[in-house]
Order: structure tokens, then C-alpha cells, then sequence
């Protein structure tokens, strides 16, 4: 079949094979040009399939020669339907993974649910004995919890009052006005149920209890900050509150750990598009014009450039992890600079529909959210007839 986007708002309902594969091959080249990394043996990515899980993975497997085991939701293809790019991209990995002869398993299923949990130890028990690094990087919007069965749905707005602000389509390139009414309190608790700390620390009870925890092991989890421009929509709103737990969360797994010398750290990315990040108000427009500024003082990364630095000049250089006060990782420092923020602050004053594209870098914005799902990327043949069914190996 030809294989073309189709879009629905900030989603895309297809995917396609060999841009995935080529796009997974690009990050593989990247890492496999920078130093090695001296860093884990053994690691579990949980939601590995895409984002900065799939960046981990890479790096762990082909910056430091480690053998992976990667949690995602199942998505096979059919003949008349493309998988998820997650599908395409875990199965390139693995390819990849088994050509440079490193152990590599993929576990398919719920993340959240407790069979899921257990099969993934069983394997890691059977496969590998233990891990040395357990990477959380499970993005959704929505949670069936496994003990209760209730299920809760997240939200992305502010809290206790109203905000408006510039947005944009970033399809069109419209330039308009957004109203976010206030998070109700049931919606603040659900957004920390589906996206708080509470799965990190599930895994974390799972593993132990199975013994398959290396001593000295570090597990990980993400979130965002960002300026000021962001604060109500993110860090002061709804979402912000999911990440306060599991920044609490971290601390709590640090002091478990630490009859093994393990630790557990939050890591504060930049903003880059994600499909988490193109479902939030404002962020689409506020990160165009950041991109723009951080290309021009050569400064921009991907999410395999960011995971590669979070390895190699923060988790596995020195004795001691550099944090900041609340004990986080940061690597949005080049994104927090000074310098960077007033520029984009400048933009954003000014941006309009008229000069979008001039201002700012739309353009790139929407070309990037696009490989996400394998397409605009150079050396794929779009209108070749493209098998959509792709199998993972080594698929549990």
C-alpha cells in the first residue's frame, strides 16, 4: 500500500515503516559517532517505543553496549492498516540491536497492569538476572488502575483561575487566543493518578520483590519545567501537580534503594515535540519560536542529543550525580538560559499569523511532528508500495 499522514488534530492515525526504521538508523548513527559511554549493563526501558524511552534505549544499547529489555502497548499492522510508530521503531531497534549482537527483548501490554509487571521481571530474571538502570518513560492520558479497576482520564489545565494566551495550528499556522477554564479538584487528583509517581514506584516494588535489582542501580523518570510563559498551563496546573508527586516519588525510591546503594532521579528535559507536547495549549507556539532560537545559537537538540548527554555528562561520568535543590537532573539548562528565554520572550510578543513562519520556526515544528510517525524524512520513497506489516523480534 502507499502509505500517507492522516491527521486528526495533534494526532496521526498512521505510520510508516521505513521512515520509522530509517529515523531509528539516524540515532543509532548519531550515538555510534559520539565516546562510548561507561554506563549500565542490563536495562529496562518502560514505554520504550518512542520519545526519550526510545532515545534511552539507543543510547544504553549503542553508546554503551548494553543488553535491553523495552516495555510499550502493542500495535501491530494488518494489510489495510499501519502499526504505531512506536510498532515500526521498536522493530527496527531490535534489528539493529541483534546485527551489533547485543541482547535486546520487547515486552508488549499494559504498562500499569500487574501481569505486565511480572512477565517483565520473569523475563529480566530468565534473560539477564538483573538491571542496573530502569528508565520510566510511560506518556498518556489515560489509566485503568490494576487494583481497583477505576479508570482516570488527565487533564491539562490550570488551577484556580482561568488562562488565556496566544496558541497556534500549527497545520494552518493561525495564530489565535486560547480560554482554559480551571481544573476541578477530581480532575487535579486524576491527572496525578495517570501521570504522577504512583506506576514508577509499582515497577519499582515488582523488580525488588523479584530480585533482579543490581545493586547500585539508578532508575529514572522525566518531566518539564519551563518559562514562565508556560507556568499556568504546565507547571502551576494540572500536569504540574503529577510531576510535584513524582518528584516526591523520587525521593521516596532514593531512600528505599539505599540499602543497595540505589538512587532515583527525576530528569528535567527541554521541550521538544512529542505527541505529549503537541496536545498542550501554547507549548506548539512557545516551542516554534524556541527552536528557532536555539538552531540559531546552535543549541538545539533532539531527544536522542539530550539522552545521550544525560548518559554521558550526567548519570555516568562522576561518583556523584549533578542535581540541582530538589535533587533533579537538569539538562533544559541550555533551553533556561538567559539569553535564549529573552529572545523567545521577544518573539512572542510579536508573533502573529501574518509573520509565523518568519519569526518563528514553525516550519521545523511541524516537519519534526511528522517523523514522529516516519514521514518527511530524507531517503524514504513515499510513494512506493510499502508493506505495512512489520514483526518485532524477540517480542514477549
Amino acid at each position: 500500500m502507499i502509505i500517507k499522514p492522516r491527521t486528526r488534530g495533534f494526532i496521526c492515525t498512521t505510520a510508516h515503516p521505513a521512515g520509522c526504521e530509517r529515523q531509528v538508523q539516524e540515532q543509532i548513527e548519531y550515538v555510534k559517532t559520539q565516546p562510548a559511554v561507561k554506563g549500565p549493563r542490563n536495562v529496562l526501558v518502560i514505554g520504550a517505543s518512542t520519545g526519550y524511552g526510545l532515545a534511552a534505549r539507543i543510547v544504553a544499547a549503542f553508546g554503551a553496549g548494553a543488553n535491553t529489555v523495552g516495555v510499550y502497548r502493542p500495535s501491530k499492522s494488518s494489510p489495510t492498516r499501519t502499526a504505531s510508530s512506536g510498532w515500526y521503531n521498536s522493530a527496527a531497534f531490535e534489528k539493529a540491536a541483534e546485527e551489533a549482537g547485543l541482547k535486546s527483548f520487547s515486552v508488549t501490554g499494559d504498562a500499569f497492569a500487574e501481569e505486565t509487571k511480572n512477565r517483565t521481571a520473569e523475563l529480566i530474571r530468565r534473560e539477564l538476572g538483573q538491571v542496573d538502570l530502569i528508565v520510566y518513560s510511560v506518556a498518556t492520558a489515560r489509566k485503568t488502575n490494576p487494583k481497583t479497576g477505576e479508570t482516570f482520564n488527565s487533564v491539562l489545565k490550570p488551577i484556580g483561575k482561568p488562562y488565556s494566551n496566544k496558541t497556534v495550528d500549527f497545520h494552518s499556522g493561525e495564530v489565535s487566543n486560547i480560554n482554559i477554564e480551571p481544573a476541578m479538584e477530581e480532575e487535579i487528583q486524576a491527572t496525578v493518578e495517570v501521570m504522577g509517581g504512583d506506576d514508577w514506584k509499582d515497577w519499582m516494588s515488582t523488580l525488588e520483590e523479584a530480585g533482579v535489582l543490581a545493586d547500585n542501580v539508578i532508575t529514572i523518570a522525566y518531566s518539564y519545567i519551563g518559562p514562565k510563559l508556560t507556568q499556568p498551563i504546565y507547571r502551576d496546573g494540572s500536569i504540574g501537580q503529577a510531576k510535584d508527586h513524582l518528584e516526591a516519588t523520587a525521593r521516596s525510591l532514593t531512600k528505599k534503594l539505599s540499602d543497595r546503594n540505589g538512587r532515583a532521579f527525576v530528569v528535567v528535559s527541554k521541550a521538544l515535540v512529542t505527541q505529549s507536547s503537541s496536545a498542550i495549549p501554547i507549548v506548539p507556539l512557545y516551542m516554534a519560536a524556541l527552536y528557532k532560537v536555539m538552531k540559531e545559537k546552535g543549541l538545539h537538540e533532539g531527544c536522542i542529543e539530550q539522552m545521550y548527554r544525560l548518559f554521558a555528562d550526567r548519570l555516568y561520568t562522576k561518583e556523584q550525580v549533578p542535581v540541582d535543590e530538589l535533587d533533579r537532573i537538569r539538562i533544559d539548562d541550555w533551553e533556561m538560559r538567559e539569553d535564549v528565554q529573552e529572545e523567545v520572550a521577544k518573539i512572542w510578543e510579536q508573533v502573529t499569523s501574518e509573520n509565523i513562519y518568519e519569526l518563528t520556526d514553525l516550519e521545523g515544528y511541524r516537519k519534526e511532528f511528522f517523523q514522529l510517525f516516519g514521514f518527511e524524512t530524507e531517503g524514504v520513497d513515499y510513494e512506493a508500495d510499502t508493506n505495512p506489516e512489520v514483526s518485532v523480534p524477540h517480542q514477549l
